[in-house]
């Protein structure tokens, strides 16, 4: 673990606590004195709360853990150091209504309120018979026991940067190569920066699929490490916010447009409202729509050439006798009418008479299924929604790869009705392919802004913007990132009428003068600093003189890292 997150934790946690007065040990001491020394003591990136599962993630709360690191151990209660540990020594903490601390030496535990924080210098923490990828899990970072009803969560506080680290190569194969790997950083980046609704207020995200997989130091690899890096503070933004960055396994040759994949989470609106940056996107601009039952067919039933041709599920079939089919809905549809997107609903114990007809009521541009009928001789059931449509139509146990699927009642040698699907594609199919990215990066060696910006439609590539402003708590911002070229323009967004900005760009200090008079309502301003930028990583600090004596002003801004590109001429 980063020396200076121990220190900065450590920091913020006795600045909560008062006037509490902390006796580290003297081997503490040194190690802080060098680390001083030696390394900034700041995080270089923010710092993300994760909830840390059981190892198959079905808990996320704890009565007893127990815990060690690889280097020196420190445990606090609530920000005051109470124990040091020497490395790999076990440390049980077990949990009454307080944490009882047990070590290998000593029965009586320390009984302490919490919340307990466990931070390891120069090493990483563990849990003991956690495993992650087969592998004992070990983590960055800090850990946090928090308090949740009658037992505590688990929480990893690590900075993104090194976060990232442990989800990359978990989300997608490493050899899909480095490109797809930057455009896969990238992705991830903006799904754990962008504001959410929490499921635990003790943390941001979960270390599972329910956000996106987390593993930890022990399944880092070199060629994901070196894509964060050489992508480091670089998001997705439209319009000035952070984009969801959705993304999937395989979309098919044709990613298909947000409000016709998602329902709205408080409404259950379906087709929910759109995405401008997620909008339906063929491969190859010469693709017409899909949204004629004729053309979809013809998509599906062959093989046209996309980014997507490599994925084993670009183009798959399943088949059901007219009983396995009926079984199977059977099981499925009372579980799926719950959701509210099957009509009339389908309850346990409800009879099915025989399937007569599958039909198609409307699809989205890449031929996605958006509603489709289950015709009977006494009813007839409406479906919609692609996740519904896939998890009612199971096939040995497993659901459709997606809802890019046309469906064939056909005959076999003995005159059986037959039920087959032809589909093409694994996942949601919104956003990135990271198959169609690994094609791109690896065979047509794109690089990562190209692939990025072929699945998100009208989007920018640069800094998560920032507030400065004559708040005393906002009159500097610092931001690090990683160009990939020596190109870069400060976007502000000048509301307020400052004059003047001050930028440090590594080392080199710059004050630029702000146009005072804008045309009609524009009040953005663009700087170009590329010649203060260097290819690779860099570093800028903002502030403003007219902050010093004034009140009430404000600025917002980002960094653009790559030219916006208006068409897909480039792609061809």
């Amino acid at each position: 673990m980063r020396f200076f997150l121990c220190l900065v934790i450590t920091a913020i946690f006795l600045t909560s606590v008062g006037e509490c007065f902390v006796r580290f040990p003297q081997s503490v001491v040194d190690a802080v004195k060098e680390a001083e020394n030696t390394i900034n003591t700041k995080p270089s990136s923010e710092v993300v709360r994760v909830g840390i599962g059981n190892t198959n993630f079905s808990n996320y709360k704890y009565k007893e853990i127990t815990v060690f690191g690889t280097g020196d151990t420190q445990i606090y209660d609530n920000g005051m150091l109470i124990a040091n540990f020497a490395p790999d020594k076990n440390i049980r903490i077990t949990f009454d209504g307080m944490f009882n601390i047990y070590s290998d030496e000593s029965s009586s535990p320390e009984k302490v309120a919490g919340p307990v924080q466990i931070t390891s210098n120069y090493g990483l923490l563990g849990v003991a018979g956690l495993k992650r990828a087969g592998k004992q899990a070990l983590y960055h970072g800090a850990f946090e026991l928090k308090k949740c009803n009658d037992g505590f969560n688990l929480v990893n506080m690590i900075e993104v940067e090194d976060y990232l680290k442990g989800v990359v190569p978990n989300e997608m194969p490493v050899a899909f190569g480095l490109e797809a790997l930057k455009a896969q950083s990238v992705a991830a980046r903006n799904y754990v920066l962008s504001p959410r609704t929490k499921s635990s207020p003790n943390y941001d995200v979960v270390d599972s699929v329910a956000s996106q997989v987390y593993f930890g130091a022990n399944t880092e690899k070199t060629l994901s490490d070196i894509a964060v890096k050489e992508t480091e503070g670089v998001v997705v933004l439209y319009n000035w916010e952070l984009i969801l960055a959705q993304y999937s396994s395989t979309a098919g040759g044709y990613t298909e447009s947000f409000s016709n994949v998602f329902s709205d989470p408080n409404t259950k609106e379906f087709p929910s409202k759109g995405k401008p940056y997620l909008i339906a996107q063929p491969d190859l601009i010469s693709q017409t729509p899909l949204n004629k039952e004729e053309d979809a067919k013809e998509y599906y039933k062959s093989k046209p050439d996309s980014y997507d041709i490599r994925s084993p599920y670009y183009r798959w079939e399943r088949e059901w006798t007219a009983d396995e089919l009926k079984q199977a809905l059977l099981t499925t549809m009372p579980a799926q009418s719950a959701t509210g997107f099957v009509k009339p609903a389908f309850r346990k114990g409800d009879t099915l008479d025989d399937i007569t007809e599958i039909n198609v009521l409307k699809r989205g541009e890449s031929g996605k299924i958006i509603e489709l009928e289950i015709v009977t001789p006494s009813q007839t059931y409406k479906v919609s929604k692609e996740l519904v449509i896939r998890r009612l139509f199971i096939n040995k146990g497993k659901a459709l790869p997606s809802a890019n699927a046309v469906f064939e009642i056909t005959q076999d040698e003995s005159n059986n009705q037959i039920f087959k699907v032809y589909g093409g594609g694994f996942g949601h199919g919104a956003g990135m392919s990271q198959y169609g990215a690994g094609f791109m990066g690896s065979e047509l060696h794109k690089p990562y802004d190209n692939i990025l910006q072929h699945y998100y439609t009208g989007i920018t590539l640069g800094t998560k913007p920032v507030i400065i402003s004559s708040n005393n708590a906002q009159m500097t911002a610092e931001q690090n990132f990683f160009a990939p070229d020596k190109y870069a323009k400060i976007i502000i967004d000048n509301k307020f009428g400052v004059n003047q900005i001050k930028a440090d760009i590594n080392g080199r200090e710059k004050i630029f003068d702000l146009p005072k008079d804008l045309l009609g309502h524009k009040r953005y301003v663009e700087i170009d600093i590329s010649n203060f930028i260097q290819k690779g990583r860099n570093s800028i600090i903002f502030s403003s003189p007219d902050f010093e004596n004034s009140s009430n002003k404000g600025l917002r801004l980002y960094v653009e890292l790559v030219k916006k590109r208006e068409d897909r001429n480039w792609f061809e």
